[in-house]
């Protein structure tokens, strides 16, 4: 397929089949993760994919919110990709300050798309998170104090089709040569 295609047929899901994913196939995906570019080559970034049943569902478990409803389907989907945020190199750390503008963040965004792309043509579903506790995330994973999860991202076989994307109308988002 073609790369709008590509894009067309991402998606967060929100359902999975039961279906275990194929080592090879989650080593492909985290290959687009590593070869995403970043701010001054920082590479900020460190990805724990969690497979192991019991403790993907204490993840899973950390990332519902019973009050609002939030992520209940989350223990569904067979893997989930924690992205902690790592410290930026001394070049995208200087960047930032001038700029300010914390880089790592837009980096962990684009490892994530990268993810979420090659999941994508390899046939799987996603869904980034950024709703979780925090804390227990990173005692479940043992992640050390100075560090953050940032997202974390569903994996598994879509139980539905692609469905139809709402977005706004590009004229409300798209202009040339000024706002």
């Amino acid at each position: 397929m073609n790369f709008l295609e590509l894009v067309k047929r991402r998606q967060s899901d929100r359902a999975y089949l039961s279906d275990g994913i194929d080592r090879a196939v989650i080593d492909r995906i985290l290959d687009a993760a590593h070869l995403a570019p970043s701010a001054c080559n920082a590479q900020p970034w460190r990805f724990i994919v969690v497979d192991q049943p019991d403790l993907k569902n204490e993840i899973a478990d950390a990332t519902s919110a019973k009050v609002l409803g939030m992520n209940h389907w989350t223990k569904q989907a067979p893997v989930h990709i924690v992205i902690v945020e790592e410290s930026a190199n001394f070049t995208s750390k200087i960047g930032g300050v001038v700029k300010r503008r914390h880089f790592p963040l837009t980096d962990i965004g684009i490892a994530a798309e990268h993810i979420c792309l090659q999941a994508a043509s390899e046939g799987l579903g996603t869904c980034m998170i950024g709703w979780f506790n925090e804390k227990k995330v990173k005692q479940l994973l043992g992640i050390p104090k100075s560090k953050r999860p940032q997202l974390i991202i569903t994996l598994g076989y879509p139980s539905s089709e692609t469905r139809e994307k709402k977005r706004k109308p590009k004229n409300q988002i798209i202009s040339y040569n000024g706002y």
